[in-house]
């Protein structure tokens, strides 16, 4: 089992406690809206759950933000840290805002022998991934696209869609994702983590 650093569980924690009570949401309210155990939300916010990136996503897209508000450090120690889906784990690089789009730049890992299915994510946000090293199936779960080492593909991402290794062997990838700035409230990122080899 994988586990985020105390420090780090403990932020993370921190921004959805804060993003919540901005959103006038009680705990109750934002845990039934995001299908997540009211449980598992309370002990996310103290920072003794270990989330996983289909929770935090689900939690992200119920309070209208970008996961990165959620992960980025605002001040980067130069550990970077990997969070962990049903077969994707993924690291946090870098963030990029202008005044039309947020964009967040992923190291990925796709696991063989298990598929991760994403819910919906915010209207108009896409993801774009390149692959480096193994066969990726992605995209939208009704139509997964296949990619090959040095590929490249993007697929709406306000659909269900998935991510599975598709040869048995593990994909090593960058992933990006892209949310239109269209919400006059919406925070901005931290700023952005080194980028460490």
């Amino acid at each position: 089992m994988w586990k985020m650093t105390n420090s780090f569980a403990a932020e993370v924690g921190r921004r959805v406690r804060t993003l919540r009570r901005q959103n006038g949401m009680s705990l109750s309210e934002l845990a039934k809206n995001a299908s997540v155990g009211k449980a598992t939300l309370s002990g996310l916010e103290t920072g003794t759950r270990n989330p996983t990136i289909e929770t935090l996503y689900a939690i992200s897209g119920r309070l209208n933000v970008p996961l990165a508000v959620l992960l980025a450090d605002p001040e980067p120690t130069g550990h970077l840290e990997e969070i962990h889906g049903t077969a994707v784990s993924a690291t946090l690089l870098e963030t990029f805002t202008d005044r039309e789009v947020t964009s967040e730049l992923y190291r990925v890992r796709i696991r063989p022998g298990v598929v991760q299915i994403s819910p919906p994510h915010q209207r108009g946000v896409t993801e774009h991934l390149t692959v480096f090293a193994g066969v990726a199936r992605v995209g939208p779960a009704a139509e997964p696209i296949l990619l090959a080492p040095g590929e490249h593909t993007g697929w709406p991402a306000d659909v269900r869609h998935m991510y599975a290794a598709d040869n048995g062997v593990e994909v090593h990838g960058s992933l990006t994702i892209r949310h239109p700035v269209d919400e006059p409230g919406l925070p901005l990122l931290p700023h952005p983590r080194p980028c460490m080899p």
